[in-house]
């Protein structure tokens, strides 16, 4: 076992790079180049330290590893707190893991300003690893909002024609859930005296409470999924935001939502959870079903790919409020497949737009007979995202499906018209930008995938492949904590039962 700061180091490295290109002159191209190979020599190296997490990470222990903590704001008050357990660990790596191919993809697409842009994706690096990491309320909540303001430049500074437009969008969103959950927070320090994340899970908030708590964090938990009906804000982020801004948006960001219901909504306040899952579920199959419908009809192809995330999100919680052993397993699978293969179709996508300098899926056709690595590469994630078997995609979706099953099967039943449609929706963008008669005249001099976008995608595809014909190594770490938390929560709705039965014993 490590004794030194092994998660403080990951987090805050980003930073480092940060400060080290702040001292890089953005004045020509050789300093412009020096700027990329810092931002990018920072994020492989940040990756690199982040695999000692993995190493040294006991999956039988279900609680909290490699705990750090430092007294911070008053003498028995807040303080800095951080630890992972088999539920966020793997969220770190993820980040750690797609920072470097967003810094690379931005190599050649962005000419303008790029110091501020790789310092922007340093900072969010620090603040989204932050989430994972932070086992205190306060601490929790500066990473979860700080990572606002890197993502609203990225998108309303590099962004596409109604950039400014996209990002207030995105940041009012996502910023008006949060300041209900800002409250939530002050009445569970009010109630239980303590900010501390593994005592709150101890904590038995009054059921009455936990109604308005849980509110109070869906309200900003569903905004960062996105669910239905709060998800018009993610499209038009994703079609503004340059490349690499959208597979983080996709890869990381939309994980901060689920990761939160985890962490908060399910263990802290149990019989809310209980009593809102026909909600979620309700609303996870419209998102199901409407979102994949809305995606059938779009002519962009950034568009539609974002329709398709929020889709799959709703395949994530209603995992999640499945509340057993199969739903929140798979949720998390789901969650880190997801991002590996959103990431890479948006990565897809920047491939062809750097050519083209278009997203119209009408502008493409027949780019089999010029670019076949390419077309290969994209068959591979189209497949992933509809969820073939033999690929990371299924494993997710078929065990949130096995588990809703168990819960609710009408449920199950209409989310698996999703699989249906997303078949339809994916299938039908691969067809018409990939398949057919090269007849376009602007497409017959484009370029087969060159070394370094080979760099970025062929490590993608080894795992999408790997992780969906053997996803153990992601079970093998989260199946303890998962069993934890199934455990506490199918605990504590059968102590509350036996309470409100000697309530009305009493009576």
């Amino acid at each position: 076992m490590t004794d030194w700061p092994i998660l403080s180091t990951v987090t805050f490295l980003p930073l480092v790079g940060a400060l080290l290109i702040l001292f890089i002159k953005d004045d020509n191209e050789l300093a412009r180049r020096n700027v990329r190979n810092v931002a990018l020599l920072t994020t492989v190296f940040t990756f690199i330290v982040s695999l000692w997490i993995w190493i040294d990470f006991d999956p039988s222990n279900p609680g909290f590893q490699m705990v750090e903590k430092v007294r911070w704001l008053g003498d028995d008050g807040i303080t800095y707190h951080m630890g992972v357990d088999g539920i966020s660990m793997l969220f770190v790596i993820l980040t750690t893991f797609l920072m470097p191919i967003c810094i690379l993809a931005s190599f050649e697409s962005v000419k303008t300003r790029v110091k501020d842009y790789m310092i922007a994706f340093l900072v969010l690096e620090t603040l989204v690893i932050g989430v994972f990491c932070s086992l205190d309320l306060v601490l929790f909540y500066i990473f979860f909002e700080g990572g606002l303001i890197p993502m609203f430049l990225i998108i309303g500074v590099w962004g596409g024609k109604r950039r400014i437009y996209a990002s207030y969008k995105f940041f009012l969103y996502t910023f008006l859930g949060s300041v209900l959950m800002l409250i939530a927070m002050m009445a569970m320090y009010w109630n239980a005296g303590t900010t501390s994340i593994p005592e709150l899970l101890q904590h038995p908030f009054p059921a009455e409470m936990q109604t308005w708590l849980w509110l109070a964090f869906f309200a900003s938990f569903a905004v960062k999924m996105p669910m239905w009906p709060v998800h018009t804000w993610l499209p038009d982020a994703h079609v503004e935001a340059p490349t690499a801004g959208s597979v983080i948006l996709a890869g990381i960001l939309l994980k901060l939502g689920g990761y939160g219901f985890l962490r908060f909504s399910l263990p802290m306040f149990p019989i809310a959870s209980a009593d809102f899952a026909p909600f979620v579920f309700t609303l996870s199959v419209v998102a199901i079903i409407y979102t994949s419908l809305v995606a059938l009809m779009q002519e962009d192809i950034k568009k539609l790919i974002a329709y398709s995330s929020v889709a799959h999100m709703g395949f994530v919680t209603m995992g999640i409020f499945a509340a057993n052993q199969q739903g929140v397993e798979g949720a998390i699978f789901q969650m880190l497949s997801h991002g590996l293969v959103s990431g890479a179709l948006f990565l897809c996508v920047g491939v062809v737009y750097d050519r083209m300098h278009t997203r119209e899926i009408a502008a493409y056709g027949g780019l089999v007979n010029r670019m076949p690595h390419y077309a290969v590469v994209m068959l591979i994630f189209t497949m992933a995202n509809v969820g073939l078997p033999g690929t990371s995609g299924f494993v997710g979706e078929f065990l949130t499906m096995l588990a809703v099953y168990k819960v609710n099967t009408w449920v199950a039943i209409f989310a698996a018209t999703g699989v249906i449609l997303s078949a339809a929706y994916a299938l039908w963008l691969y067809r018409r930008v990939i398949f057919g008669a090269l007849e376009k005249e602007s497409l017959r001099s484009i370029l087969d995938l060159s070394g370094r976008e080979k760099l970025l995608l062929y490590p993608l595809v080894v795992l999408v492949i790997f992780f969906g014909v053997y996803p153990m190594p992601v079970f093998h770490v989260t199946a303890a904590s998962v069993e934890h938390l199934v455990t506490s929560y199918t605990a504590a709705l059968e102590a509350n039962g036996a309470h409100t039965v000697a309530a009305a014993l009493a009576q």
